[in-house]
C-alpha cells in the first residue's frame, strides 16, 4: 500500500504516528516530486499493520466507547458506555480546575451497554465542564459545554 503525504499540512506527521502506533512498519522514500499545485510530496510505503491490535486493547479495558451527548447541554446529559464486567462506577461533573461540581452516579452497574441520563437543569451554570467516568483503575474524561 502506498500513501502520499503532501507538505501542505501536519496530516502526514499525525498519520505516520498513528500507523506506527498501531504496531505496523513504515518506510518513506527520499524521492520528491514537484507538481504545479504542491511544492513537493513524498511517498510512504506501509506494510504489516495490524488494525485488530487496537480492538484487542479495547477488549482489555473495563470501560469502552464512552459518549456524552447532546453537546452543548441545556437540560439533560446522557452518558453511554460499554462495561466489560460488573463494577462500581462513578460519574462526576468537574469544573475547569478539577473541582467536583456534581455527582451523577456512584454505584454498581452490570456488564454491557449502559445508557444513563441525568437532569442538569438549574444545577450547572453556563460554561465548560468535564464529565469523569471512573471504574476500577480506569478513568475516562469527556469535555462538555453547558448553555442555558
Amino acid at each position: 500500500m502506498k500513501l502520499e503525504f503532501r507538505n501542505i499540512s501536519h496530516l502526514a506527521i499525525c498519520s505516520l504516528c498513528l500507523l506506527i502506533g498501531l504496531g505496523g512498519t513504515a518506510q518513506a522514500s527520499n524521492s520528491e516530486v514537484s507538481t504545479p499545485h504542491y511544492s513537493s510530496y513524498s511517498t510512504l510505503e506501509a506494510s504489516s499493520f495490524d488494525l485488530n491490535k487496537a480492538k484487542e486493547e479495547d477488549n482489555d479495558k473495563l470501560i469502552n466507547n464512552v459518549k456524552v451527548f447532546y453537546n452543548p447541554i441545556s437540560e439533560q446529559i446522557s452518558v453511554t458506555f460499554k462495561l466489560a464486567k460488573v463494577n462500581n462506577i462513578t460519574i462526576k461533573v468537574m469544573d475547569a480546575l478539577g473541582n467536583e461540581v456534581l455527582s451523577l452516579h456512584n454505584g454498581s452497574l452490570d456488564a454491557g451497554m449502559q445508557n444513563l441520563s441525568f437532569d442538569t437543569q438549574q444545577k450547572l451554570s453556563e460554561g465548560f465542564y468535564f464529565v469523569r467516568v471512573s471504574g476500577g483503575s480506569e478513568t475516562i474524561v469527556k469535555r462538555i459545554s453547558i448553555r442555558q
